[in-house]
């Protein structure tokens, strides 16, 4: 039985569609349905680590950003659950993961529109619409939005060996695993590479005999959380970073990945104390190291476990380190998602065969222009470094449910701040890119009179300097 046509649905259910769903049941005059294999909510099970921490404000949670009255806000939540006050009392300034968790599990079970238990196998485009094919019948969409997730990231060298032990931290908990008397090597300094050493220093899964910490980086580096910092994580910023060139947008990423993908200060002082109160304080025999400036190149099986080979970046030579167990935290990668395959030749890839998105978040196609595709954690080449980040989810579900009405649900204009990232300001509605002095200064205008050469230099370096 095919179901009726729907407005949108969505494909997955992790924060951030079901950042989309929240907000979407605040607009009765779009029909939704948002679809998940899964038979409830459930965020990175296997990162949920004892005394893990999101990096963002519990402010910036689904719905707060744009639509502070909503029923589904963290500080409703609070409310709901009777728990207000003591939350209060605790002077947090951020929340547990496990806590954050529990919130967006909360939410979703108030929604009306949003399934379980729905495998989506198949997306077609037929007509005017498209047919979506699940495990429990069919589904009729105007429009689609893609909210799948990233998948685990395995360096090419390490995939033949995987198994037992040698895995991706992301499913490390759920594996009951014993590191008692055994060698573990940790591959990745991000966030999560810190979560894992921790707990491992701690003894959380039983005393290793030694316990190395690999990283590329030139350091166990800090999260960047300056207030100037955050600037990147708002509205305007990516807005106008969608319009930048592919090489200085490339450039910008690059720049800014401590903002999103450093170790928050919190940890890095915890692994330090920790370190300080067994080594120096206990005198215990260093079964740790850590190992920055460290790329894997190679890896081979060996009579009681694994070989790691890496290059250290600083002397340029190559170093061997034994494991019997391998955590990988090397991070997530975008993969298009194997139920819109037979869209894929209507799709308009860019040269490495990823999702391009237009400034609203629409995909890309080569298909009816009345029928879209959003996507969502798709746009970090194409919307910068926050994209991926929770900071700006309702920001963006905001900007897809504004692009499906004639007139915007949300009010998303911004006051002007004292930063100017480019001489251009974007219409925060349309996405046009308009000149911040109007037409008064166009060069056209300043090109009349070849006589009045010094007079034109003045005014451009009036222009310049607006920046």
């Amino acid at each position: 039985m095919m179901e009726k046509l729907t407005d949108i649905i969505g494909i997955g259910v992790g924060p951030f569609n079901l950042s989309i769903a929240a907000l979407l049941e605040q607009t009765p005059s779009l029909t939704s349905c948002f679809l998940e294999h899964k038979k409830s909510f459930i965020w990175h099970e296997g990162l949920m680590l004892p005394n893990t921490y999101m990096q963002t404000s519990y402010l910036k949670d689904l719905v707060t950003a744009v639509a502070p009255e909503s029923p589904y806000s963290f500080i409703a939540y609070l409310v709901r659950n009777k728990k207000f006050y003591r939350f209060l009392n605790t002077e947090q300034k951020t929340i547990t993961r496990a806590e954050f968790s529990d919130y967006l599990s909360w939410v979703s079970k108030q929604l009306n529109n949003v399934n379980f238990s729905q495998t989506v196998e198949d997306i077609d485009f037929i007509g005017d619409r498209f047919v979506i094919t699940t495990n429990q019948g069919l589904y009729q969409a105007k429009h689609i939005c893609l909210g799948t997730g990233k998948t685990p990231y395995i360096p090419a060298e390490v995939k033949p060996y995987l198994g037992d032990n040698c895995f991706h931290a992301s499913e490390i908990g759920l594996r009951n695993i014993d590191l008692t008397g055994k060698r573990v090597v940790l591959v990745g300094g991000g966030q999560t590479g810190a979560d894992v050493f921790l707990n491992a220093l701690r003894g959380n899964w039983g005393q290793p005999a030694q316990l190395d910490w690999l990283s590329r980086r030139a350091n166990f580096q800090a999260l960047d959380e300056a207030a100037f910092s955050n600037e990147y994580f708002m509205p305007r910023y990516v807005e106008q970073f969608y319009h930048l060139n592919e090489e200085v947008k490339q450039q910008e990423i690059r720049a800014q990945k401590l903002t999103s993908d450093g170790i928050t200060s919190e940890a890095l002082l915890a692994i330090y104390q920790e370190l300080y109160a067994k080594f120096e304080v206990q005198k215990q025999r260093k079964w740790v190291r850590l190992l920055p400036h460290r790329t894997v190149s190679s890896m081979a099986n060996t009579a009681d476990g694994f070989n790691l080979i890496a290059d250290n970046n600083l002397t340029e030579k190559a170093e061997s380190y034994a494991a019997t167990v391998v955590i990988l935290a090397t991070g997530f990668e975008s993969k298009i998602p194997d139920c819109i395959k037979g869209l894929t030749p209507m799709l308009d890839l860019s040269a490495d065969g990823s999702l391009q998105l237009e400034p609203n978040f629409k995909v890309k196609w080569f298909g009816s222009q009345d029928n879209h595709i959003y996507a969502v954690n798709a746009g970090l080449d194409s919307h910068g470094i926050a994209d991926p980040q929770l900071s700006l989810m309702a920001w963006r579900s905001a900007k897809i449910i504004n692009d499906l009405l004639p007139e915007p649900a949300f009010d998303l204009a911004e006051n002007e701040h004292v930063i100017r990232w480019t001489n251009e300001d974007v219409d925060a509605q349309s996405g046009a890119v308009n000149s911040l002095r109007g037409n008064s200064l166009r060069d056209d205008s300043l090109k009349k009179d070849s006589s009045e050469n010094d007079d034109k230099a003045e005014i451009k370096q009036q222009v310049l300097s607006v920046v």
